[in-house]
């Protein structure tokens, strides 16, 4: 009989533990296997060298985190038994493996508006039948209907675990050490209070440095002017492929990708799309790329040898949104710099937001030590608030380095 109680070396969090047989037999199924060829952070490594990982590596340090946390609050007596631990386990587990190539980049961009959470449900579903019905809480926590909050909070909240591990692997990946935490001591101050998640009250300041470092993280680097770029240029190669596509231009691709370029309704999933999305991953695009920088078509050529000898637009970042003047004249000198009436295809703006903190939608509480809560913002000694409690957004706007 095979041992399925494994052990992991996982550069972030050291020795990560499998405790339940039934958390490895997911890790081996070829849907999960599939997150070793889904890159965790998109194209960031044009930017960040080091950031090569992959979402396999943070499902199961999520997966870690959760077994820490679950262990922290059965120390402090809250009851959980191993029906809810392993669920907890396996909804965090498997909450990624509905993402598609380069994670967020192509999000809606293959299926429609499939979010990877939706397709995450389907797959979910589907290993559940495979399980003979062993997911059924697992699948109820991840949609966060269980009857005892905190779960559905450890898996999706301000203060969930799948944030904090891409957080602090995300920093190390990156080395931008602005954004990392110290995860061990926030998960040391949960507790649990009317089954709901709360923080115990001197570990504020621990919270304080997660939520700005998050921040800092997503300006430094999610957003980072040439981060953003790169995500945008992604979805408009794709965007450009499904438009030659469609207009019966035949272009080379993998088999798996080229179904989607082709096929534009996506109502309910068939078991074919589910066939080939299930098979397909960030090297099928890659693959498409790197042909399609000698395409006939001069914008998809133009756009996919930015991905592949890393020639970025020239890109400016304001605080401010560029003028419709301004877009144009970079328009029209790119119309006349390349001879094209369709310079729009290389000019443009985009842009990036953060509410670092949301009061509103899932507030943190805290709790004394007498048993009394109240929200992060109204503790006495909260120093960083003002900083987190405001939208920030940036614009950038890209064009050709030639017309410079």
């Amino acid at each position: 009989m095979q041992n399925k109680l494994k052990i992991i070396n996982d550069p972030v969090h050291g020795f990560i533990k499998i405790p339940h047989e039934i958390l490895f037999d997911v890790i081996e199924h070829p849907y999960f296997q599939r997150l070793r060829r889904i890159s965790q952070t998109g194209l960031l490594s044009l930017i960040f060298p080091g950031a090569k990982h992959t979402r396999f590596h943070h499902a199961l340090g999520a997966m870690n985190l959760m077994f820490k946390a679950l262990e922290t609050l059965k120390l402090k007596g809250i009851t959980i038994s191993k029906e809810e631990e392993e669920a907890a386990m396996l909804a965090i587990l498997m909450h990624d493996i509905g993402h598609g190539p380069f994670s967020h980049a192509l999000e809606n961009m293959l299926m429609d508006d499939w979010h990877h959470e939706k397709i995450s449900i389907l797959l979910m579903t589907r290993l559940n039948e495979e399980f003979d019905g062993k997911l059924d809480l697992a699948i109820e926590m991840f949609q966060g209907k269980y009857h005892r909050m905190f779960f559905n909070q450890l898996i999706s909240s301000q203060l969930d675990v799948d944030r904090m591990d891409y957080l602090k692997r995300d920093s190390f990946y990156t080395g931008v050490s602005e954004g990392s935490v110290n995860v061990e001591r926030i998960i040391s101050m949960m507790n649990v209070s009317d089954e709901k998640l709360v923080i115990d009250a001197k570990g504020i300041y621990s919270i304080e440095n997660y939520l700005t470092a998050r921040m800092f993280m997503y300006w430094q680097v999610y957003y980072h002017k040439t981060a953003a770029l790169a995500e945008h240029i992604l979805v408009e190669i794709l965007n450009r492929a499904k438009f030659l596509v469609s207009q019966n231009i035949d272009l080379e691709a993998p088999a798996n990708l080229k179904y989607f370029l082709i096929k534009n309704k996506f109502d309910e999933a068939t078991e074919e799309d589910i066939r080939r999305f299930t098979m397909l991953d960030d090297m099928d695009v890659f693959q498409a790329i790197k042909v399609w920088t000698e395409s006939e078509d001069f914008i998809l050529s133009k756009l996919c040898k930015v991905v592949i000898y890393r020639d970025f637009p020239k890109s400016i970042i304001s605080s401010k949104p560029f003028s419709e003047d301004f877009i144009q004249n970079k328009i029209n000198k790119t119309n006349q710099y390349f001879n094209i009436t369709n310079g729009e295809e290389l000019v443009g703006q985009i842009s990036r937001s953060l509410l670092p903190y949301d009061t509103e939608k899932q507030p943190i509480y805290l709790m004394d030590k007498t048993g009394n809560k109240f929200k992060l913002e109204e503790s006495e000694n909260q120093i960083l608030f003002g900083c987190m409690e405001n939208a920030t957004k940036k614009y950038i706007i890209y064009f050709p380095r030639e017309i410079l």
